[in-house]
């Protein structure tokens, strides 16, 4: 009986999969280890970040110039402006029309922005910086949309039907300039979408044993102050009624940030050992 030839069969070639990125494996008790790079190096990296930042601002300029017109409706409206909002020059309505666009790409982009950030900050940071940071982006956005979304369609209109009906008839003739309507809108969004990231922070400060549940809900006092000087400063106007629309909510973080610390963020208990994982 004849042998049968084996047929030689090539062999495929041994493709490794791409490595996880550090803060995705399992803690293994490993040192962190930490590149070391040149001030050259550093520079490259920087730039290399920023033209990325660029170019993510760039393109979503052109949707900011699609979506720049309904928002400029929708701030008139919200104005309670008669015939329009008031201009000072000739170029003020192409001026303002451009800026809300760029204002727009900034908010669109600021995800890809947040990220070239902390990829640039991210090699001096250890492994357990790195899985709760990059882990709370998600939250950070979200937060930061709610709370521009707040301003712009809340606490905005309402400071301004207030404002627009404060002596105004016999006293004041209401006829806001359109920049500076602008600015109002600008400032109470961006601000409030940074003061919703009080829970997010107060989360990160718990998880890296930084302070602790207990200690947050035992300087409520103090907390309640800084948030009523915060509210000051985001609002434009620091009349009692339109403090109040910025400073309920952020209280109100700051109560839901104890309680996000103490289901998520656990930490050990002072004297008991810590579990190996």
């Amino acid at each position: 009986m004849a042998k049968l030839a084996r047929l030689s069969v090539p062999r495929r070639p041994n493709l490794r999969k791409p490595s996880k990125p550090d803060w995705l494996k399992p803690a293994d008790g490993t040192e962190d280890v930490f590149e070391e790079m040149t001030l050259s190096e550093h520079l490259l990296e920087l730039r290399s970040r920023i033209v990325r930042a660029c170019f993510s601002i760039g393109g979503a300029f052109i949707l900011g110039v699609i979506i720049a017109k309904p928002l400029l409706e929708r701030i008139e409206r919200d104005s309670n402006v008669d015939g329009g909002l008031d201009i000072s020059g000739p170029t003020d309505t192409i001026t303002i029309y451009f800026k809300v666009a760029l204002y727009v790409a900034i908010g669109l982009a600021a995800p890809l922005i947040l990220t070239q950030m902390l990829g640039f900050v991210a090699p001096g940071l250890t492994r357990k910086e790195k899985r709760i940071v990059y882990l709370s982006l998600p939250f950070v956005a979200l937060m930061a949309v709610l709370g521009g979304s707040y301003g712009f369609f809340v606490a905005a209109p309402r400071a301004l039907d207030f404002l627009s009906s404060f002596m105004t008839g016999n006293v004041f003739s209401w006829d806001p300039d359109g920049k500076e309507v602008i600015n109002f809108y600008m400032t109470l969004m961006l601000g409030l979408a940074l003061a919703f990231q009080i829970p997010i922070v107060m989360f990160i400060l718990a998880k890296l044993n930084l302070v602790t549940p207990k200690k947050m809900a035992s300087i409520r006092r103090y907390a309640m102050i800084i948030i009523l000087i915060a509210s000051a400063i985001i609002t434009p106007s620091t009349d009692p009624i339109n403090m109040a629309i910025v400073a309920i909510p952020l209280y109100l973080l700051y109560e839901f940030g104890i309680i996000v610390s103490r289901i998520f963020a656990k930490t050990p208990i002072a004297g008991t050992p810590v579990p190996a994982t």
